[in-house]
């Protein structure tokens, strides 16, 4: 695609060791993008080389969590529009058509579009249950969007509407089961430090309800049994994720009581 054929858009990642998965990421929307940026913290891969492979302008910074490194990639992008992307994700045909029209329209009273995301596990694509579509806003006008929410768990704040493009983004999460369970402790020690803050109680009837109230939503309301065994294993997981992350608290609260003696 020529200089002139080229969407007024800059393409913005955060990328961590990430030289396997840029590829298919870049494939995917930069021959439609103006400027690629890239920031890289402390790679010991060929992160960078990739992307100086595909024009991309690479920044390295320090990591200072998803929300504060991706709002340092907003600032260095120069576009009207911006496209925010992980290193783990694709573009797919029919998104990219629609991130196209949309941007070739510009219609003013927009500030920002959103769109669905969906996860390849165990072997398909996953299109029901607690993991589709997962609505994520990450098409914005420079200038209107910013990477809110907590240093972990980030979202993007839009100043003003936005408006739903067809076509998923494509998301290659894990590579496969032991990489999914990698990341339970992580995110559960981060819920704890959240409980912790709001000095919530654990509470057995609570967490015992949560348990079932996941599963049962995920698997048979969102209707996860549409995806086969991983259906059913992703709202089994759920279930438990819930209970993992709340005895976690039960825990935390019996190590404070063996501490203080009581």
């Amino acid at each position: 695609m020529s200089a002139a054929e080229k969407l007024p858009l800059s393409l913005v990642l955060i990328a961590h060791n990430e030289a396997a998965n840029l590829p298919r990421c870049l494939d995917s929307a930069a021959a439609w993008a103006t400027e690629i940026i890239v920031v890289t913290n402390n790679c010991t891969d060929d992160t960078a080389a990739v992307a100086l492979r595909y024009g991309a302008k690479v920044h390295d910074h320090a990591w200072q969590g998803h929300r504060d490194t991706k709002n340092i990639a907003l600032g260095y992008a120069t576009q009207p529009w911006i496209l925010c992307l992980d290193a783990d994700e694709e573009v797919t045909p029919e998104l990219a058509a629609g991130i196209k029209t949309f941007i070739q329209r510009d219609d003013s009273k927009f500030a920002g579009a959103y769109f669905a995301r969906r996860v390849f596990f165990l072997g398909r694509w996953i299109k029901h249950g607690d993991w589709y579509p997962d609505w994520s806003l990450r098409l914005i006008r420079r200038g209107k969007g910013k990477w809110g929410g907590t240093s972990e768990h980030d979202s993007m704040q839009l100043d003003g509407p936005s408006a739903k493009i067809a076509g998923d983004l494509n998301h290659y999460s894990y590579r496969d089961l032991d990489h999914h369970l990698e990341k339970l402790p992580y995110y559960a020690n981060y819920f704890l430090k959240n409980l912790r803050a709001r000095n919530a109680r654990w509470s057995a009837l609570a967490t015992i309800f949560r348990c079932q109230w996941r599963f049962f939503r995920c698997y048979f309301l969102r209707l996860g049994v549409l995806d086969g065994y991983p259906g059913f294993y992703i709202a089994y997981f759920q279930s438990f994720s819930a209970l993992y992350r709340h005895t976690k608290l039960y825990e935390d609260e019996q190590k404070k009581k063996l501490e203080s003696g009581s």
